[in-house]
């Protein structure tokens, strides 16, 4: 990997674990689906003009009907679940929840695509689950009348919003292949605030949002979303999805960096522990040993 690539891998965590910081700050005010409309909504508006100019723009109506099911399954659904987990969660918590993206896309691929998976991955599962038990602890509560509750469906929207993001990687691998990168990220974006409108208004804040919320939900929409989105593509270009990924073991280390110095997150030994089981888990299920065993043979 080129200086260059690996200064963007870096980039790229950090800001994508700012997000979980700012998702922090805004998701209170907006609530989960207002602040995804903004987000969306300001991502796909900064990303057009910049299609524009390469001359793309066809490519949003001859490959419409399949970047809107991206836009669905990766966008709408997903950073709504991950949103509404954030009225509750850490920004640490949530991103160590995040590392289990690469789980869930082992575990798609063997249960439901009968791909074969190796021993190593089914491993990494399994070691990864654990580390989730680990992490959430006490923090599960299923009786409604429970103080924990709202924990409770906070870390299950988060989980299943983490399974949207694994199942839009299979999709995407399947009916994406000839759409331009650049023209799906535009576009995913854009079904999804048309999408979420209606919801949108309907649970918009009766107060307005101060200055600074809106500063967190407008950075979400130009950093977060639309800048993280140009990195990543342009890593995958360089090095390949699979060494793109790497990203996934960096963003909590951020994450918790952010919340811990700009909201005072605490830092408990269960969160520490924790996330580093769930990285071991992506680490296996990702299959990074046998890329490194393939190095050195090299």
């Amino acid at each position: 990997m080129r200086s260059r690539d690996a200064v963007d891998l870096v980039l790229l965590a950090a800001i994508w674990g700012s997000s979980f910081l700012f998702m922090r700050i805004a998701a209170p005010a907006f609530g989960a689906v207002a602040l995804v409309e903004v987000r969306m909504l300001v991502g796909g508006l900064f990303l057009l003009p910049l299609l524009a100019l390469r001359g793309d723009l066809g490519a949003l109506r001859r490959h419409g009907r399949r970047i809107a099911v991206i836009g669905v399954v990766n966008s709408a659904v997903p950073f709504v679940l991950v949103t509404y987990a954030m009225l509750t969660l850490t920004a640490a918590f949530a991103s160590v929840l995040n590392a289990t993206v690469p789980m869930w896309t082992a575990l798609i691929a063997a249960v439901f695509l009968r791909e074969q998976v190796r021993a190593t991955q089914w491993l990494g599962l399994a070691v990864g689950a654990v580390g989730v038990v680990v992490l959430v602890g006490n923090r599960i509560e299923i009786d409604p009348s429970g103080a924990l509750w709202g924990d409770t469906l906070a870390i299950f929207a988060a989980l299943l919003g983490m399974f949207f993001y694994a199942l839009s990687a299979h999709v995407a691998r399947r009916i994406l292949a000839d759409v331009p990168p650049f023209a799906t990220a535009t576009g995913s974006q854009l079904v999804a605030a048309v999408l979420l409108a209606p919801a949108a208004l309907v649970t918009w804040p009766a107060e307005t949002p101060a200055a600074p919320v809106w500063g967190a939900a407008v950075v979400l929409g130009v950093l977060c979303t639309a800048t993280g989105y140009l990195l990543y593509f342009r890593l995958i270009r360089n090095v390949g999805a699979m060494r793109a990924a790497n990203v996934t073991y960096l963003i909590p280390l951020f994450a918790t960096l952010w919340g811990t110095v700009f909201l005072g997150e605490p830092l408990t030994l269960r969160l520490v522990v924790g996330g580093v089981i769930v990285l071991v888990g992506t680490a296996l299920a990702l299959g990074v040993a046998q890329r490194l065993s393939l190095l050195r043979r090299a």
